[in-house]
């Protein structure tokens, strides 16, 4: 757990935001960050607690049917808010649209559609991309769909803003594209002046937390370094827990 620091930014009175980064199929990292969130939940006081998802749930890692049934069933200890990050962008269209197995596949979608029991190399050789899409959707529960499809794009809390990638300057954060909010990358972190609220997001993956005057990352790349943060904010504090490598 990292040492707590104090920032300009508040966090709503009386509340505890968690703020979890990019999962991609780790549910095994989701399960150890639920148990130290729960341990956590000990510390301090405070009238209301809410953990935030930041999105991109499933792909590369072995287990997103695991981190989607967890989340679509409400499993944490705290109340949880879920966005829609760019891979659950992709996973929706693609439901609708066995033309886009290519952009899938190139997402890292190979293991989610394994982690449902497909065999796409196996599907592709009795019927192509449709095929892969009918197995698919033969294994996807509809609570799963249901949970992807009421996933949100953003959420504010006191002087904070929440979403998957970012946000793009000089746009109000009411005005924000759709399609920003899930995919954006160089023009809002090469940004250095404050935005409107200090920005929670993930998607850009990093080697540690990036904990900016105006934006915190907290991508930590958990499907392949085993690092997976949540960031705690409380009041003009902030502070992270994580996974460990």
């Amino acid at each position: 757990m990292a040492e707590a620091m104090v920032s300009n930014a508040a966090a709503p009175e009386g509340v505890r935001i968690y703020a979890i980064g990019d999962i991609h199929g780790r549910a095994d990292l989701l399960d150890r960050l639920a148990q130290s969130v729960d341990g956590d939940l000990r510390n301090g006081a405070y009238d209301r607690v809410i953990t935030v998802f930041l999105g991109d749930y499933v792909d590369r890692g072995l287990d997103s049917r695991g981190v989607i049934d967890r989340l679509a069933r409400r499993d944490f200890p705290t109340p949880i808010v879920t966005l829609r990050g760019n891979h659950e962008d992709v996973m929706l269209r693609y439901l609708d649209n066995p033309a886009l197995l290519d952009q899938l596949v190139a997402f890292g979608g190979l293991t989610t559609l394994a982690s449902y029991g497909v065999d796409a190399s196996r599907e592709m050789t009795h019927g192509g991309a449709p095929a892969v899409l009918k197995a698919f959707l033969e294994r996807f529960p509809d609570s799963h769909r249901r949970f992807l499809e009421e996933t949100a794009l953003s959420a504010e809390y006191g002087d904070y803003f929440f979403c998957h990638a970012g946000v793009r300057p000089h746009v109000p954060l009411a005005q924000q594209d759709p399609g920003d909010l899930m995919w954006i990358r160089y023009e809002f972190l090469g940004y250095r002046a404050p935005f409107e609220k200090v920005i929670v997001h993930g998607h850009t993956p990093h080697a540690r937390v990036e904990n900016l005057a105006n934006r915190i990352n907290l991508d930590t790349h958990a499907f392949k370094s085993g690092v997976l943060t949540a960031g705690v904010l409380e009041g003009r504090q902030r502070r992270f827990i994580d996974t460990g490598g």
